[in-house]
This record gives structure tokens, sequence and C-alpha cells, in this order.
């Protein structure tokens, strides 16, 4: 499974990250983790704001930050 965070390095997107790779633990998901900085690249996906949560090229979240329970339910989801 692949999660990418999209966002240019701002204190919301470190905490994205930080939940969503607490949530994989949680969820017991082996997840590969990319961060995505590039504005260009970050434009590609269908956000208007950052930071976004990408699961499989998914977009989940955008613009918030997701509770970690939501991101549990997303992974098991995209496991299933």
């Amino acid at each position: 499974m692949e999660i990418k965070i999209l966002g240019i390095g701002c204190p919301k997107c470190k905490r994205l990250e930080e939940l969503a790779r607490e949530a994989a633990i949680e969820a017991g998901v082996e997840a590969t983790f990319v961060k995505v900085t590039d504005v260009q690249a970050i434009m590609s996906y269908p956000i208007m704001s950052t930071p976004a949560l990408v699961i499989d090229e998914l977009v989940k979240s955008s613009g918030r930050l997701p509770r970690k329970e939501e991101i549990v339910a997303w992974l098991k989801e995209a496991q299933s």
C-alpha cells in the first residue's frame, strides 16, 4: 500500500504524516510513505488545499487534519 502526504512541509503536513504512520501501525498495514512536496505534482491531484492524504492514488482528505480513527478506517478499507 502506498500512502502519500501532499504538502510543502508545513506543520500540518508533518502532523498528517505522523497521524498516518500511527494509523498504519494501529491498522496493522504495511505501507510505503511518500512525501510529495513538488507543487506541480501536488497540482496533478484533484485537491484545493493541503495537507492532503492519498492512499493508493485515491485522495481521502485535503485541507484538514483527519482524525487518526478516520485514517485507520480508510487504511482497512483500502486493504480489503
